[in-house]
């Protein structure tokens, strides 16, 4: 079995449920989007955010993908900056009690918040301060850091940092890994299609998406035609369409799988769970449509909770479908 470790920001999750969408607007935000924000507007919507009794979880996009695999037997590793506070402190506890081994960079200053809005649609709305996270820099990207694994996951919010990301791929395919990326969110996206595109054609092999993504990525397309085009640039390519299900290409052969009716309370880390359970599967030498199913059981489940944490009871279940997913892996 192949191991994996995700790159990305490092970041605790401060979750609040919102009664409606007015209260979005009245805090500046953009509805399914993610907007960073700096220190003294993190100050004011954390006072702002204690009237709804916030919940509180690690996070971060590759964070939460790792957490899936760890949950799931991997023993997956995770590459992030965090400050030397009680935050700080809280992610890496959490990494340790779960089972990812933490190659984290620790420095004053505080750890990251992705302060997380769930209207009642389950549509969730991100204002992230990456505190310290935002700090990691190109020399902290060492090759020892990937020394001892198979594939990297990188976060897409990463791209905002142009020479960052750079070096991680550059650094990544010197050491002979498999490489994946999660495009983090449509208008991440938009803002940085250049170099998205620029790094999945000469890096990446595998990329995950959402239909809005995907569509911003390729200035428009549909999920099929987008799916299509990605896949032309990148061994592995996965497009999910919400209650639909998800599309996937791989060298020229396309699968699909449905989505399941579930009920939905919120949609936080669907698509890194997802990418999780791709990226377990795919370790175990499966087939792509074996690989998809995989990526929908873990966010179909993670869907119907608030936050990133299932109770024990569902992930033995999770387990029990996997193991009957992955009866017979095969490589891809």
């Amino acid at each position: 079995m192949k191991k994996i470790i995700g790159i990305g920001n490092a970041l605790v999750d401060v979750l609040v449920r919102l009664q409606d969408d007015a209260q979005l607007a009245q805090m500046g935000l953009e509805k399914g989007g993610m907007r960073l924000i700096d220190e003294p507007r993190q100050q004011v919507l954390s006072r702002q955010m204690q009237q709804w009794h916030p919940a509180r979880a690690t996070g971060g996009s590759a964070g939460n993908a790792m957490l899936a695999l760890a949950n799931l037997g991997a023993h997956p590793g995770f590459i992030g900056r965090v400050g030397d506070d009680e935050m700080g402190r809280f992610f890496s506890d959490n990494c340790d009690s779960v089972g990812i081994e933490a190659r984290l960079v620790r420095q004053g200053g505080a750890t990251g918040v992705a302060n997380t809005f769930i209207t009642p649609d389950a549509e969730r709305t991100f204002a992230t301060y990456l505190g310290v996270a935002g700090q990691m820099a190109p020399d902290d990207i060492v090759p020892e850091l990937f020394q001892g694994y198979d594939i990297l996951h990188i976060e897409g919010y990463l791209v905002q940092n142009n020479d960052l990301i750079r070096r991680i791929c550059r650094v990544a395919k010197q050491m002979g890994l498999t490489t994946s990326i999660d495009l983090a969110s449509y208008n991440v996206v938009n803002d940085n299609r250049s170099l998205l595109r620029e790094l999945v054609t000469e890096y990446i092999d595998i990329v995950f998406t959402n239909e809005e993504e995907s569509a911003a990525f390729t200035c428009g397309k549909a999920p099929e035609d987008a799916l299509t085009e990605i896949a032309a640039m990148a061994r592995w390519a996965v497009v999910k369409v919400g209650k639909r299900g998800s599309l996937g290409m791989f060298e020229g052969q396309r699968a699909s799988v449905p989505g399941r009716s579930v009920d939905v309370v919120d949609t936080t880390a669907a698509g890194d769970f997802f990418a999780g359970g791709f990226l377990y599967a795919l370790s175990r030498g499966a087939a792509l449509e074996s690989c998809l199913r995989m990526g929908s059981l873990l966010s179909q489940n993670i869907i119907q909770v608030v936050g990133t944490r299932l109770p024990e009871p569902t992930w033995d279940a999770i387990r029990r479908e996997a193991s009957q997913i992955l009866g017979h892996p095969r490589k891809s």
